[in-house]
C-alpha cells in the first residue's frame, strides 16, 4: 500500500504535490518523493520519513515546472529504511522517465531474468518499481520512431507491460517535454482516480490530476471525473489535452476489499463506492452476526478501536440498541501500527496509540469493534488493556473476516506463521487473544456491503479466502515470497 499523485497544471506543480502528499500520508510512513518536470529537466527530491519532515524549504524551490508526481511509502518489497528504495524511480531512455507505482508484481523473477538476459538493463535495487519503470521503458523504446511521440506509441508500448507484468499496478509516469502517463493494472486492484479543474490564472486551460483516493481532487477544487478503469491508460500533454485507451484485452474490476476495510480514508469515493458507506454497512451486517452468536442483553457497551473501525461500531450500536461508548482514547501523534515495520515495533506502539479510560470499562461487559484482525498484537493488547481498566467480561469483533492467507498485492501480510487465523479455528484465535468471546464478519457479509449500491460486483478478497486473481501466485510462490521476507 502507497500513496501516489500525479498531476499537469499551468502553474507550479511543487506545492500541489506537496498538499497532496500531506493528505495521502496515511498510506505509508516509510519514505516520500517527488520529481517535477522543467522542459526537459528532471527535479527530484525523496527521502525516508513524513512528507511534512521530507522536504525544506530549499528542497520545495529545486523543484521547478508545472507537471510533478509524488510517492508516500510503505515498504511490502525490499528494506524500509532503504532510501534507494524510496520512489519515484528514474531511467534516461528513450526521453527520460520518472515513474511511481502503488501495488506489487507477482512476477518479480520472470522480470528480472527478461530485463537482464533479453532487455539488456540493469537493475540497482529489489524494487519491483524499479522493475516496472524499466520494463515500460523497454517497450516505449521499441515503440518510438522519429523525434515526435504519438500517445499511440504509448498506449501500444502499455499494451505490452499488461501482456508481461502480472499482480497490482497503480501507475503514474512522466515522460521528459511530452506529458505525464497514468495506467491500472487490467483488474483494477489497487485505485486511481482522474480529477479536472480549469486553471485560476487561465479559466480556458485545463488542469489534471490522478490519486489514489478522491479527497486529494476534492482538496485541490478539482472536479472527479472517472476512476482509470482497470487496464486504461490516460496521456496528458503539457498543455492539457487529455487522450485515453483501453490497453488490457480482458479487463475485469476487481478492487481490493482492504481498501474499504482500513486502507483508505473514509471521506474517499473509490469505484464509485464511498469508503464511510462501505463500513456503515459492513456495520450492519456484523450486527447481524453478533445477534446470532451474542445476545445483545450479555453485552453493556459497544466501543470501537479508533479511528477507522468506528463506523461500523456506531452502525452495531444503533442496530443491536446497545449503548455505543469512546473508551479508547488515540494518541494521533504515533503511526498506525499495521503499517509500522516489525512485530516489535508494532507491540510497542500499541499502548503509545491508544488509552483505556477506566471509567468506561470498570465493571461491564464491552463489545469492542475492530476494522480487523490480521497478526494479533493490536487486539491481543487491546483485550489486555480493557480488563486491566475494569471490563467483566470483552467480546471482540472484527468488521472483517479471518485474515488466513497472505496478501501479494501491495499489503504487507507475506508470512503465514505472521497471520494469527492462518491454520487456526476461530476458538483458538479467541484463546490466543485472551477475549471471553470471538466474532468475525462473514465472507459474503463483508462482499455485499462494499459492493452494495455500485457497478463493483467481484472484490480481491485473497487474504480471506485464498483464492487470486492474477495468474502467478501458485504455492511454490508464496513459499518463495516467505523465505525471502525472512531471510
Amino acid at each position: 500500500m502507497c500513496g501516489i499523485v500525479g498531476l499537469v497544471s499551468q502553474g507550479p506543480a511543487n506545492q500541489s504535490i506537496y498538499d497532496a502528499l500531506l493528505l495521502l500520508q496515511h498510506r505509508g510512513q516509510d519514505s516520500t518523493g517527488i520529481a517535477t518536470n522543467e522542459g526537459h529537466v528532471f527535479h527530484a527530491h525523496k527521502t525516508r520519513g513524513h512528507v511534512r519532515e521530507a522536504f525544506r524549504t530549499r528542497d520545495m524551490r529545486s523543484l521547478l515546472g508545472t507537471m510533478g508526481l509524488g510517492h508516500v511509502r510503505y515498504a511490502t518489497k525490499g528494506v524500509a529504511s532503504n532510501e534507494e528504495e524510496a520512489q519515484p524511480f528514474y531511467v534516461n531512455a528513450p526521453y527520460g522517465i520518472v515513474l511511481v507505482h502503488n501495488g506489487n508484481l507477482t512476477n518479480t523473477r520472470e522480470l528480472t531474468r527478461e530485463l537482464f538476459d533479453v532487455d539488456r538493463r540493469h537493475l540497482n535495487t529489489s524494487s519491483d518499481t524499479e522493475l516496472l519503470v524499466n520494463v515500460l521503458a523497454h517497450e516505449l523504446q521499441a515503440q518510438v520512431r522519429g523525434t515526435d511521440l504519438d500517445p499511440e506509441q504509448v498506449f501500444h508500448a502499455v499494451e505490452r507491460v499488461h501482456e508481461r507484468v502480472e499482480g497490482s499496478y497503480a501507475t503514474i509516469a512522466m515522460i521528459a517535454g511530452h506529458g505525464l502517463l497514468a495506467f491500472r493494472d487490467p483488474f483494477g486492484i489497487r485505485p486511481l482516480i482522474l480529477g479536472h479543474r480549469f486553471a485560476e490564472s487561465a479559466p480556458d486551460k485545463s488542469e489534471w490530476i490522478v490519486a489514489s483516493e478522491s479527497l486529494v481532487l476534492e482538496s485541490g477544487g478539482y472536479d472527479i471525473v472517472r476512476d482509470i478503469a482497470p487496464g486504461e491508460a490516460v496521456f496528458i500533454t503539457l498543455d492539457g489535452q487529455l487522450v485515453s485507451r483501453q490497453c488490457a484485452r480482458n479487463p475485469r474490476l476487481i478492487p481490493c476489499s482492504f481498501e474499504y476495510v482500513y486502507l483508505a480514508r473514509p471521506d474517499s469515493i473509490m469505484n464509485g463506492i464511498s469508503v464511510y458507506d462501505a463500513r456503515l454497512r459492513l456495520g450492519n451486517r456484523l450486527a447481524d452476526t453478533i445477534a446470532t452468536h451474542a445476545p445483545a442483553g450479555d453485552i453493556d457497551v459497544v466501543m470501537p478501536i479508533p479511528d477507522s473501525s468506528r463506523p461500523a461500531a456506531m452502525q452495531v450500536a444503533q442496530k443491536l440498541g446497545i449503548e455505543y461508548r469512546e473508551g479508547f482514547y488515540k494518541n494521533r501523534y504515533v503511526g498506525r501500527t499495521f503499517i509500522m515495520p516489525g512485530q516489535a515495533e508494532r507491540k510497542r506502539s500499541v499502548r503509545q496509540k491508544l488509552n483505556a479510560m477506566s471509567s468506561e470499562f470498570k465493571g461491564k461487559n464491552i463489545l469492542i469493534v475492530d476494522d480487523s484482525i490480521v497478526r494479533g498484537t493490536t487486539s491481543k493488547e487491546i483485550v489486555e488493556m480493557a480488563r486491566a481498566a475494569g471490563a467483566n467480561e470483552v467480546t471482540f469483533t472484527s468488521a472483517a473476516p479471518p485474515v488466513r492467507y497472505p496478501h501479494v498485492y501491495g499489503i504487507n501480510m507475506p508470512t503465514r506463521d505472521e497471520l494469527i487465523a492462518h491454520g487456526r479455528k476461530i476458538p483458538e484465535i479467541n484463546q490466543v487473544l485472551g477475549s471471553d468471546h470471538l466474532i468475525y464478519q462473514e465472507v459474503e457479509d463483508m462482499r455485499s456491503a462494499i459492493c452494495e449500491g455500485s457497478d463493483v460486483t467481484e472484490l480481491e478478497m485473497s487474504c480471506f479466502t485464498g483464492d487470486y486473481v492474477t495468474g502467478s501466485v501458485t504455492p511454490e510462490y508464496l513459499a518463495w515470497v516467505e523465505a525471502n521476507q525472512l531471510s
